[in-house]
């Protein structure tokens, strides 16, 4: 396939790139700055763009198969609230533009259930420096749960998956929509590593149409 991935060089995305190139899949690697990327196999090319712009996103996505967005604004940007929102619908609008139909993000696991009504960033215990962060990508779940022209999936990743709790590949995970899934020692985790092959999973199989789901061990 001829897949964009959007924020190639980010913590997430660099694993995904990764996870794509090593299927076969030709991929367009999309960041604001493109030196980060490592061209030297055949089957990437960089590309800049500005993801707060949508005429630039529906330039560097435009006559691929489908498009993965790893798009973070950044856990100490001061607007990340505003930020992630802004780029995520003009991400989702570029791709609708380029008439582009496949189109997989990632988002957070704040929004996931942790009991009934109670969902993960509101909880007592959640951490105050991520709430922004959480709950912007909660309420951009939302707006994305109202689009009807793409084929879109939500990825939520499980609740330890982050630059401090890398983990190793298993190649193993086990899947849940709106609720963590939780290990016998009731943890939410899963590597980096295997978050991305789960997010190619996804692209390659198109179990999710439309929803979101959430990956752990």
């Amino acid at each position: 396939m001829k897949i964009a991935l959007i924020g190639a060089t980010g913590f997430v995305g660099t694993h995904v790139l990764k996870e794509l190139v090593s299927r076969g899949h030709q991929v367009t690697a999309i960041a604001r700055n493109t030196e980060k990327i490592d061209t030297n196999n055949d089957l990437v090319t960089a590309k800049a763009a500005n993801v707060m712009n949508v005429e630039d996103v529906a330039a560097a996505v435009a006559g691929h198969d489908a498009v993965i967005s790893t798009y973070n604004a950044g856990w100490t940007n001061p607007n990340i609230y505003n930020d992630f929102i802004t780029g995520s619908k003009a991400i989702q609008a570029g791709v609708k533009q380029a008439g582009v139909k496949r189109f997989l993000t990632v988002g957070g696991a704040g929004s996931l259930e942790i009991q009934p009504g109670l969902q993960l960033v509101d909880s007592p215990s959640f951490p105050a420096d991520y709430k922004a962060g959480a709950t912007a990508a909660r309420d951009y779940l939302n707006i994305l749960k109202t689009e009807t022209e793409l084929d879109w999936t939500f990825l939520s990743p499980a609740i330890e998956m982050s630059p401090a709790h890398p983990g190793e590949r298993t190649g193993k995970y086990r899947t849940s929509l709106d609720t963590p899934v939780f290990d016998e020692h009731h943890r939410s985790r899963l590597s980096v590593d295997d978050t991305a092959i789960a997010i190619v999973d996804e692209i390659e199989q198109g179990n999710f149409i439309k929803k979101r789901f959430t990956a752990a061990y």
